[in-house]
């Protein structure tokens, strides 16, 4: 079974619809014991990091989230918020990434926030079986998780900075692939494979 953490932040529908072009069934769910009973969970998130570590601490998931041993997708903010510190709202994470999360500098050459195509480069994990480099993907966010060890791709703007993140069975991505097109459906495939 795969299951979406819905924590009332995420981008639910446009992962939903990424999951059924693929014809895959899944569920909702903010049920702890759903939850810990899934094959593969997503964990989207869209908007502030501090109100989505807060929400996730409201319906007492992040135990479970840090406990569980299936592949884990966090998505966007939903990576964000499985990393160790985010400068947004000056929060801790849920640990599971061992790095920070910090937003994007003053710069006249960039905009902020960075939204729009982009490339992944370094790719270095099956998420990407099939995925060329310089591959394009679809970026909304302000702020960005540092490159670490744990970082498997990266991206190219006012900086570089972690495209993708891989800790054991937790994956995390900074783009959005159910926007990303045959790309990110591609990336999306790949997890349900893993």
């Amino acid at each position: 079974m795969i299951v979406i953490i819905n924590y009332d932040t995420g981008n639910i529908r446009s992962v939903g619809n990424a999951l059924k072009r693929l014809n895959c069934e899944y569920v909702l769910s903010s049920n702890p014991q759903v939850i810990s009973t899934a094959e593969k969970i997503l964990l989207p998130g869209v908007g502030d990091a501090s109100a989505a570590i807060r929400k996730l601490q409201d319906k007492a998931l992040c135990n479970i989230i840090r406990s569980l041993t299936v592949p884990v997708l966090g998505i966007c903010v939903g990576m964000q918020i499985m990393c160790k510190r985010s400068q947004e709202g000056n929060i801790d994470g849920l640990g599971i990434f061992d790095t920070q999360v910090i937003r994007f500098k003053a710069d006249p050459a960039i905009k902020i926030p960075h939204t729009g195509w982009n490339k992944i480069s370094n790719l270095s994990s099956g998420l990407f079986n099939g995925i060329n480099e310089d591959e394009y993907v679809y970026y909304v966010h302000s702020y960005y998780p540092k490159i670490c060890n744990e970082t498997i791709a990266t991206t190219e703007y006012g900086g570089k900075f972690s495209g993708a993140l891989k800790q054991c069975n937790f994956y995390g991505v900074q783009f959005h692939p159910e926007k990303s097109g045959a790309t990110g459906q591609k990336i999306i495939e790949n997890f349900l494979k893993l």
